[in-house]
């Protein structure tokens, strides 16, 4: 039997597995399910439709699957899911989507979430990303794998932020930010690349100088962007390893809507 204190509240129509803990005072609402191993702190508040997976830290205070706080919500059964091993730290908030996105915030898995963090409606958070104290990503955001988010920073609606890029503190991010790159202030600027990160995830020395590369076509050596990709492009091939992190950096510029930070 999941482990409920005395003096938390869980709907009969939540689901719990058997050995999920859930604090003082927490409330667990109708049409939330919480996977194996989950641990689910005091004062916690979580409304469905919301799922929760296996082995997720859950602290004091936070507030999860939220009606979407957009005044165009009319009460729809969206959703709120989030994957495993995630650690999610007191006061953060999570809204569930939106009928005129896809229905669902998604956070993904092996997450690190610091205090007083808000996730939008519908907002895409992929994995091992680090989102510290109060960042606040607004509706419709994506944030791709191992990405890190400084404190205090704000992410405009709709905007993406690609896998590997690093955020400093109090950025405001108002455009798309590329993979592999590093990026602080208001008005936001590009600094380089995320050389460090990348070296930590197991990144040859060859794979970074090629992304070091890819980073001044696109930023130091004044190509319009449609040259830059022509000449990203043509480094197909020269590393090993490397054609996929090209297709990645492609594929982003390709879909950034809002235009890169440039």
């Amino acid at each position: 039997m999941a482990r409920v204190h005395a003096t938390a509240l869980v709907d009969a129509a939540a689901e719990l597995a058997d050995d999920v803990s859930v604090g003082a005072y927490a409330v667990i609402g109708a049409g939330v399910t919480v996977g194996q191993g989950t641990r689910i702190g005091a004062h916690c508040t979580i409304h469905g439709p919301t799922h929760i997976g296996a082995g997720n830290v859950i602290h004091d205070h936070a507030a999860l699957g939220c009606a979407p706080q957009d005044m165009k919500y009319r009460g729809e059964p969206t959703q709120l899911l989030v994957g495993d091993r995630n650690t999610i730290f007191q006061f953060c908030t999570f809204s569930r989507g939106t009928v005129q996105d896809g229905g669902i915030t998604r956070v993904g898995s092996d997450n690190w979430i610091m205090a007083y963090v808000h996730i939008a409606h519908d907002v895409q958070l992929g994995n091992r990303t680090v989102l510290a104290n109060n960042a606040t990503l607004a509706g419709h955001v994506h944030v791709g794998d191992w990405a890190i988010v400084g404190g205090l920073s704000g992410i405009h609606q709709f905007c993406k932020v690609g896998a590997h890029v690093m955020l400093g503190f109090q950025s405001h991010v108002s455009q798309d930010v590329p993979p592999f790159m590093t990026a602080a202030g208001n008005p936001l600027g590009v600094a380089g690349i995320n050389a460090e990160g990348l070296r930590r995830r197991g990144f040859s020395r060859e794979r970074i100088a090629l992304v070091k590369q890819m980073h001044r076509l696109l930023y130091r050596d004044g190509l319009t962007l449609e040259k830059a990709r022509e000449a990203i492009a043509a480094l197909a091939g020269t590393v090993e390893g490397g054609d996929a992190d090209i297709a990645m950096l492609q594929d982003f510029l390709a879909a950034a809507a809002r235009g890169i930070v440039r």
